[in-house]
């Protein structure tokens, strides 16, 4: 059993250390292998997640090997394997396996197509970790591999400022928000055990909550942080229509099947923290609605297909919070499969509507109506210009993000005009003046 849910993630990490040799060592490698290999690797992955369903039950954990030992304290990689976790797992590898494929003839004569696969494997290998985590170590660690992953394939097309400015905003919103995910396991292992337990009945392997209902909500706070980010819930989704200046294959694995879907999942794995605080599920709710109705308004007049897809997933993962909060958790993990499977499909088609809405309106003869016009009839006509217009600004929470910055720019410009100034007095130097503060452009 270890050895058969172990290779879901050494095999595309073999494939990926081979690429990576041959990169190195400049060995020639065609696209056509390349391609192979990865779709191979990652629909086996998908093969061997769905086949250990049948001996997992309800939910096992198992140890897969010491990491290291120091000073009588050793660490051992454990996995945790349930419904949840393989079914997950094997979603992700299916979709990242069928992106790839896809990806072959998208990126046909692309200068950077091995860096491509690179990446997606290193993206692949993230979630694995993450999806099949016994531990919250173990969830950080793959945490970063996808978001650095992640950033690296927005600005995949590095020679045009559009998509180097999205991936360094999105690597930034990652590193801000992964503070959250830090800072939880620190004080999870100040208070306790940071390794998912088994529940009563074993049908879900989630953490243990703590004693203290005030750190229960803490958790709970510092996890929706990290999930903010990963997630583009409210406030920090600006970087998600950004992110589409990615190609099209890695938005799809990113923002409509996996990358996005990571919060929620975490979520659902410390669901005992939301229950025993008191506060918990409401906050979890507040957030989850306030993500939905920013999503559902700002698409609406998205000009751009892939924009406007990014914000309907940035909805369907407010209500998955939603439902996350209400304690709905078989909901919320349909949902999410659902979604993905979905969301993954009109992506990847997302060159072609143009072309298909073409046809539907040369065949019919005339213009297809515009869909969401029963909202229109519900709002006089004064409240709708003042929707659109907060909608075109993004409900103004860019501009709120950008005076914040600008705000700690400048303290921080104080506090070193004033540190310079004392370190110049006590070493007996002149005090240099205060430097000036440039705006945030």
């Amino acid at each position: 059993m270890s050895i058969l849910v172990s290779s879901i993630v050494l095999i595309p990490a073999l494939v990926c250390a081979f690429f990576s040799l041959a990169w190195w060592f400049q060995y020639p490698l065609s696209e056509r292998s390349v391609a192979r290999l990865t779709t191979s690797a990652f629909f086996l992955s998908s093969l061997l997640s769905f086949v250990s369903l049948g001996f997992a039950g309800r939910g096992v954990r198992l140890q897969l090997g010491e990491w290291y030992s120091l000073s009588g304290y050793e660490y051992v990689w454990q996995g945790v394997f349930d419904p949840l976790s393989l079914t997950f797992a094997g979603m992700a590898s299916f979709a990242l396996g069928l992106v790839s494929h896809f990806s072959r003839d998208y990126l046909h004569q692309e200068r950077g197509f091995l860096r491509f696969y690179l990446l997606t494997l290193i993206l692949g290998i993230g979630v694995e970790v993450i999806v099949l985590a016994a531990s919250m170590e173990q969830v950080f660690f793959g945490w970063e591999l996808v978001g650095l992953s992640s950033a690296l394939l927005i600005g995949f097309f590095s020679h045009r400022p559009g998509p180097a400015r999205g991936g360094v905003r999105a690597y930034l919103t990652y590193r801000f928000c992964d503070i959250g995910l830090l800072a939880a396991v620190v004080l999870i292992h100040h208070s306790g055990t940071a390794t998912f337990f088994s529940q009563q009945g074993g049908q879900w392997l989630q953490l243990a909550p703590r004693t203290d209902q005030s750190q229960n909500l803490i958790l709970v706070l510092l996890l929706l942080w990290a999930c903010a980010g990963k997630s583009a819930l409210v406030p920090f989704g600006g970087w998600l229509p950004r992110a589409m200046e990615g190609p099209t294959p890695s938005s799809a694995i990113f923002y409509g099947a996996l990358s996005i879907h990571l919060g929620p999942y975490l979520m659902l794995r410390c669901a005992p923290l939301i229950e025993q605080s008191r506060w918990g599920g409401p906050l979890v709710v507040a957030v989850g609605l306030l993500t939905a109705l920013h999503g559902t308004l700002v698409g609406r007049v998205q000009s751009d297909v892939k924009c406007a897809l990014a914000y309907g997933s940035m909805t369907q993962v407010g209500l998955i919070f939603v439902e996350i909060g209400m304690g709905w958790y078989w909901v919320a993990g349909l949902h999410m499969i659902g979604h993905a499977s979905i969301r993954t499909l009109e992506i990847l088609r997302a060159p072609s509507v143009l072309h298909d809405y073409h046809n539907i309106e040369t065949s019919l003869g005339k213009v297809l109506p515009r869909m969401g016009l029963h909202y229109e009839r519900l709002l006089p006509r004064a409240w709708q210009l003042w929707l659109y217009r907060l909608a075109l600004e993004r409900g103004y929470s860019e501009a709120f993000l950008l005076n914040a910055i600008r705000r700690w720019r400048k303290s921080v410009g104080l506090l070193d005009t004033a540190e310079r100034f004392i370190e110049g007095r006590i070493m007996g130097l002149s005090a240099p003046g205060r430097e000036k503060v440039e705006p945030l452009r």
